[in-house]
């Protein structure tokens, strides 16, 4: 077996020759580029929004992002010259690994990053790393991750959670799953699922981190057995012929929180304009990118260039339309697949999604007592600077803060009790 790395010099299917980024598919992606600035210039042209007081403090910005299908309205944000409208200048930045992107926004080498839900909040609260304050300014999307099994469990019968926990009962080995961090999204989708299927991933299961661009290329030599992971990567699974879909993120929680526009608390008290005008910029990207199927197209070809997520197209394309396979002969039309706008639904920092992902680390013994549930959300997550992005971009507001969600074991999550919920569990660590 190859030893699993942070190396994002090329795709996780590198040895693939459709990992290669041909140069039709480089000049697709110049030539997109092109017709999407023109499709925007009169927004440029119209001039900053902000000016005098409320003009950015600091203009020049580094926004880290991984490679992954929804780092979209960050990296748009940029191409489109959305951020010239504000009166900044965005620089995407690409990462190896959520480590990575952590560690360069607490000592200050990246400004923001498209960054996980609960990477934010485990930061905070020093367990994700090294304890920091920390902000969310924005939601980048909703839906689009999934959950790849290997082929050697399809081979062996197993479609979901109920048929792997009924292989992992007679077949007594060592079952190894991977996430991309330990209080990330993906955790939290990969043992929500196990734990429905009657799987402790504590007790039953070894969980390892593996960085996202990784997961296909240590799946193919035998490093793990599943794992959870954003888009393009699964879909790069079932090309590549070596796992397929047990399921997708949307079905564990229709419209659920992922990704976030995350900073430290420091930069947005003191860059609070630079931190509006961002979170305004990217609000219009992603509002772009879901006007319409041909956006979608336009943006997937944009951002499979090497420079971000440095793969075919195709594999991006299809799920980022809603055109679902999932390895096994079904194929759908999935309503619910990524969200980048919404009407606004998507972007809107609710408290109860932030408090949700700390009800999980309670859960799974990443945190050892309940903390102040509310007061945390209400800390970390910057509903006054959203509210002013969303003025200056014309995005509605929602009518709370909070919202109401039922997760795929009928489970209703609404913020009310969360001490509670997170007790209730009988999957827990």
């Amino acid at each position: 077996m190859k030893p699993i790395t942070n190396d994002t010099t090329c795709s996780a299917s590198a040895a693939e020759p459709a990992c290669a980024a041909p140069r039709r598919r480089r000049l697709l992606g110049a030539s997109a580029a092109a017709g999407l600035m023109s499709l925007v210039d009169p927004l440029v042209r119209a001039g900053a929004w902000a000016a005098g007081s409320d003009a950015p403090e600091k203009t020049d910005l580094k926004i880290g992002f991984i490679p992954l299908t929804d780092c979209a309205s960050v990296v748009m944000a940029a191409v489109l010259g959305l951020d010239k409208k504000y009166g900044i200048k965005i620089t995407p930045v690409k990462e190896a690994s959520w480590p990575g992107v952590r560690d360069k926004l607490v000592n200050g080498e990246l400004d923001l990053a498209h960054v996980l839900y609960g990477l934010i909040y485990g930061v905070h609260l020093g367990v994700g790393g090294p304890k920091k304050d920390m902000a969310v300014l924005m939601s980048l999307n909703n839906n689009g991750q999934a959950i790849s099994l290997s082929r050697k469990l399809k081979d062996k019968g197993v479609r979901d959670a109920a048929s792997l926990a009924r292989l992992m009962q007679s077949e007594k080995r060592e079952y190894i799953f991977a996430q991309t961090f330990p209080t990330g999204t993906h955790a939290m989708w990969l043992y929500y699922w196990l734990a429905a299927g009657g799987i402790n991933p504590m007790r039953d299961a070894k969980v390892i981190t593996v960085p996202p661009p990784q997961m296909v290329a240590n799946m193919r030599v035998g490093n793990m057995d599943g794992f959870c992971v954003g888009e393009p990567w699964n879909a790069r699974a079932i090309m590549d012929n070596i796992g397929f879909t047990a399921t997708t993120s949307q079905a564990i929680w229709t419209d659920h929180p992922e990704k976030v526009l995350g900073t430290t608390a420091e930069f947005a008290q003191r860059y609070p304009n630079t931190a509006r005008a961002v979170t305004a910029a990217v609000l219009e990207a992603g509002k772009f990118i879901d006007a319409s199927a041909s956006n979608r197209r336009k943006t997937a070809e944009t951002i499979a260039a090497k420079s971000y997520v440095n793969t075919d197209m195709d594999v991006i394309l299809d799920r980022m339309l809603g055109r679902y396979s999932d390895g096994l002969g079904k194929t759908w039309d999935d309503p619910d697949a990524m969200k980048f706008f919404n009407d606004g639904a998507v972007n809107f920092p609710y408290l109860s999604d932030g408090m949700w992902f700390l009800t999980q680390h309670k859960r799974w013994g990443l945190l050892k007592s309940h903390p102040d549930y509310l007061e945390v959300a209400r800390q970390i997550n910057r509903i006054d600077i959203y509210k002013q992005a969303a003025a200056a971009a014309g995005v509605p507001l929602p009518k709370s803060d909070m919202r109401s969600s039922r997760l795929m074991d009928g489970v209703v999550w609404d913020g009310k009790n969360p001490a509670a919920y997170a007790d209730s569990f009988k999957v827990k660590a």
